[in-house]
C-alpha cells in the first residue's frame, strides 16, 4: 500500500532527499527572513538599508538562476545542491557571528535567494530520476512541500523573537537554520543518487539562441506577459484590502482578515496540486498551463470588483487557483529544453523572465499612483494578451533534441 502511494506521488529515494532538503533549508530560510527588516532597523540600519535588502532579494532571485543551472550541469545536481547548501550556511554564520546591520545585508546575499539558486538543479534532478509520465507529479510535490516552511518558518521564528527579543531571537533563528541545513546535507549524502554532470566542459554554456526551441520561446514570452499581470499589482494588493484611500472596500478589513485571505489562497493552491498533476502527466500539458494563465488574468478584475470580505474570499480563491498549472508549466519547460543542457537552459529561462518582469513592479507603482483601477486593468490586459498568445501559438512538443 505504502509503495503504491510512494509510486503515485513520485517519491523515489532521490526525490525524498530533495523534498527533505526543501523542508530543512527552506525552513531555515523562512525562520528569520520576514523579520530581517526589523532586525536591520533595531541595529541602526535605516530605510535605505531595508530597501537595499528588498532590492537584493528581487535582483538575486533573477541573477542566481543562471550560475545555479550552469554549475548543476557542470558537476551534477547532487554536488551542486551541496554547494548551494554550504553557500546558504555561510550567510547564516555571517549573521550569527557579526551582530550588525551591514552583516545582515551581506549575509542575505548568501541565503535570501537560495531557492532561485537551487531551482535549476532541482528541476534537473526531477528530469533525470523520474520518467516522463511522472515529471509533473515530481514538480508538484516540490511545489507543495515548499509551502510547509513558508507557513511554519515565520511562526517558529516569531516565537523565538517573542521569547528572546529581536536581537537574540534572530541569531537563534539562524543557528537553528544552520543546524537544519547541516542535517539536510547528511540526508542528501545518504539518500540522493550520484550524478556525474557533464563529461565534456565544452558542452556547458551553449549559445542561448541554440537552447531555445520555437515552442520554448513561445512559452517564455507568454510567461513574461502573465508575470506582468501578476507583478504590476502584487505589492499593492494589501493596500487595496487594508484601506488605501482609493479603495472601494467598505468597511476596510483588518490585518488579521488579510491573513485569513492569504490562508484561503494557500489552501486553494494545495487542494488542486496533486489531482491536477495526476491528469497533466496522462496527456497534454498545454490545457493545464492555459488554465493557470486564465486564473492569473482573472485575479486583478476580481480584486477590483470585490468590495466586501466575502467577495475578497472568492478573489483570493482565484488567486490560489493560479497554481493550477504552475508545476505543469515547469514540467513543460523540462520537456522543451535540450536534454544535455537541462539545468543551464532552465537557469537562462528564469534569468530572462525575471529580469524583464522586475520592471513590472516599478511600472506598477506609477500606475497605482495614477489610480488603482489603471493598475489592475493594465495587469488584466497583459494577462489577456499572454493567455491568448499562448493558446493560439503554443503546440505540444514532447522533447527538444540534444545539441
Amino acid at each position: 500500500m505504502l509503495s503504491k502511494i510512494a509510486e503515485f506521488l513520485a517519491l523515489k529515494r532521490s526525490m525524498a532527499a530533495l523534498l527533505l532538503m526543501v523542508v530543512f533549508v527552506g525552513m531555515g530560510e523562512k525562520l528569520a527572513e520576514r523579520f530581517l527588516p526589523k532586525y536591520i532597523e533595531v541595529l541602526g540600519g535605516g530605510a535605505l538599508a531595508i530597501g537595499l535588502l528588498n532590492g537584493l532579494d528581487n535582483l538575486l532571485s533573477a541573477l542566481y538562476s543562471l550560475p545555479g543551472g550552469y554549475l548543476s550541469d557542470l558537476i551534477g545536481f547532487k554536488k551542486a545542491l551541496v554547494v548551494f547548501n554550504l553557500f546558504a550556511m555561510a550567510g547564516y554564520f555571517i549573521v550569527i557571528f557579526f551582530p550588525c546591520w551591514q552583516a545582515a545585508v551581506i549575509g542575505s546575499i548568501f541565503f535570501i535567494s537560495w531557492d532561485a539558486l537551487a531551482l535549476p538543479a532541482t528541476m534537473s534532478l526531477v528530469s533525470k530520476v523520474l520518467p516522463d509520465k511522472k515529471r509533473t507529479m515530481g514538480v508538484t510535490m516540490h511545489s507543495l512541500v515548499r509551502r510547509l516552511p513558508m507557513a511554519l518558518g515565520p511562526v517558529i521564528g516569531g516565537w523565538l523573537i517573542g521569547s528572546y527579543g529581536i536581537n537574540d531571537g534572530i541569531r537563534y533563528s539562524f543557528m537553528f537554520a544552520a543546524a537544519l541545513a547541516a542535517l539536510s546535507l547528511v540526508m542528501q549524502q545518504i539518500l540522493m543518487e550520484e550524478d556525474e554532470g557533464a563529461k565534456d566542459k565544452k558542452d556547458i554554456g551553449a549559445p542561448w539562441r541554440d537552447l531555445f526551441s520555437p515552442q520554448l520561446k513561445i512559452l517564455l514570452i507568454s510567461d513574461i506577459l502573465i508575470r506582468f499581470c501578476e507583478q504590476i499589482p502584487y505589492a499593492f494588493v494589501v493596500l487595496w484590502c487594508l484601506g488605501d484611500k482609493n479603495s472601494m472596500i467598505a468597511p476596510k478589513i483588518s490585518a488579521f482578515d488579510f491573513g485569513i485571505l492569504t490562508a484561503v489562497e494557500m489552501a486553494a493552491a494545495i487542494i488542486i496540486y496533486i489531482p491536477v498533476a495526476h491528469f497533466a502527466d496522462r496527456g497534454s500539458k498545454k490545457p493545464f498551463v492555459a488554465t493557470t494563465f486564465i486564473f492569473f488574468t482573472l485575479f486583478p478584475p476580481a480584486l477590483y470588483y470585490s468590495q466586501t470580505f466575502a467577495a475578497l474570499v472568492f478573489a483570493f480563491i482565484l488567486r490560489g487557483f493560479k497554481e493550477f498549472g504552475e508545476p505543469t508549466r515547469k514540467a513543460m519547460i523540462l520537456d522543451l529544453v535540450p536534454e544535455n543542457h537541462r539545468a543551464y537552459t532552465y537557469g537562462v529561462y528564469y534569468l530572462i523572465r525575471d529580469v524583464i518582469v522586475s520592471f513590472a513592479a516599478f511600472g506598477g507603482a506609477f500606475l497605482w499612483r495614477s489610480s488603482p483601477a489603471l493598475n489592475l486593468f493594465t495587469a488584466f490586459a497583459f494577462g489577456v494578451i499572454g493567455t491568448v498568445f499562448f493558446i493560439t501559438a503554443a503546440k505540444e512538443e514532447k522533447r527538444a533534441i540534444s545539441i
